[in-house]
């Protein structure tokens, strides 16, 4: 017998005041008492068997100024990326009409800019209205940027912006020097002051430590109104990257960011993001139990490898997990989508060769790629 999702009457006060000392305490407790208290606040804000499912482009790879030791895109390192330029209008409609066939609600766009400039503000403009008048919600990372930027992106009809602050102040000039912390606090202010809601979040496994875990999440908790959506990234390593020899994270402190992001911003959507490729199924099911409940689907982030959809919708079936869907799409198509990528998969693993397939390309055999965390 499934018990039917019912949230409690009594809920977990949103706080804006949280100390580093506490969230270290947090991080502190025995992994099932932490899991257990992440989940208790997820299933007083969220149905706990959803999870709400986005798609990332890459509308402009490589040739950014910046220095994140992390980023394959940056222009100071030799990773072998191809670059790319803007991509074209009608390319990105396409994709996008592809990512709503597989089941994605949000469409995300990422460029590797500093700021946007503004000879390329209208193509921008013009990709949002489009992609908004196919039903889904429309998101982009575009780096830095102004108040009126903000304000022409919202008109248009953006409803969510990017703008990771990677990790906390202490640990920040050790990974980045071309842009400071309060650059990207600028950044989230100008967005929310638009409108707009902000997608904010993090990157974990840089060798930092316990502490300057916990010190990003404070940040991220005590902005003036909580990310609406806080990516938790797990560094993919690139060889040519000042950090592609970094010491593996332990994937229990991996999973105990997700809980405590969870218990320090009970309505955010926590997402599982980049490195999600490197994580067995039953680690993403710990990831889920501990609160998280935002994936990108697809075979590729902007230029890192992820699972491919049909894994992850076989994963969603064994956990009993369903998407979140905008109001546009109904239970139907839902249904329909998964039944096909379900019969779709077994008939991979009865006979053939072609294991993979590429999200942006329904049915088609995907090569896998190696292009960063959103």
């Amino acid at each position: 017998m499934t018990l039917a999702y019912a949230p409690t009457a009594q809920t977990t006060t949103i706080r804006n005041d949280w100390t580093k000392a506490e969230v270290e305490a947090l991080f502190a407790m025995p992994f099932n008492d932490l899991l257990f208290d992440a989940q208790v606040v997820h299933r007083q804000h969220f149905n706990p068997n959803e999870v709400q499912v986005s798609t990332l482009l890459s509308i402009k790879t490589g040739a950014c100024p910046e220095d994140c030791k992390y980023c394959p895109q940056s222009a100071r390192y030799d990773t072998g990326l191809e670059k790319e330029r803007l991509l074209e209008i009608e390319k990105v409609i396409q994709r996008a009409k592809e990512a709503k066939q597989v089941g994605s609600t949000r469409f995300c766009m990422g460029a590797a800019w500093r700021n946007p400039r503004d000879r390329d503000m209208p193509y921008i403009l013009k990709m949002v209205e489009e992609v908004k008048s196919l039903g889904l919600e429309t998101c982009m990372t575009l780096g830095m940027l102004t108040r009126d930027q903000a304000v022409a992106l919202k008109q248009a009809g953006l409803d969510y912006y990017n703008h990771n602050l990677d990790t906390s102040p202490e640990y920040y000039g050790d990974i980045i020097t071309t842009r400071t912390y309060q650059d990207r606090l600028n950044t989230l202010e100008n967005v929310r002051a638009a409108g707009m809601n902000v997608c904010s979040g993090g990157i974990v496994g840089m060798g930092e430590t316990v502490s300057d875990r916990a010190s990003m999440l404070v940040q991220l908790a005590n902005l003036p109104e909580q990310p609406q959506s806080v990516p938790i990234n797990m560094l993919v390593k690139v060889k040519g990257t000042p950090l592609d020899s970094v010491e593996d994270l332990d994937y229990f402190e991996f999973i105990r960011t997700i809980a405590v992001a969870r218990i320090m911003m009970p309505k955010s959507h926590v997402r599982l993001s980049a490195g999600r490729e490197a994580m067995n199924e039953q680690m993403q099911a710990l990831c889920f139990m501990a609160g998280a409940n935002s994936i990108f689907y697809g075979c590729k982030l902007l230029t890192t490898s992820n699972p491919d959809t049909h894994e992850d919708v076989m994963l969603f079936k064994k956990l009993g997990i369903n998407t979140e869907r905008t109001r546009d799409f109904s239970d139907e198509a839902h249904q329909q989508v998964l039944e096909e990528e379900i019969i779709q998969q077994q008939e991979q693993a009865s006979g053939g060769n072609d294991l993979f397939i590429d999200a942006t390309k329904p049915k088609v055999a995907a090569r896998k790629q190696h292009v960063t965390e959103a």
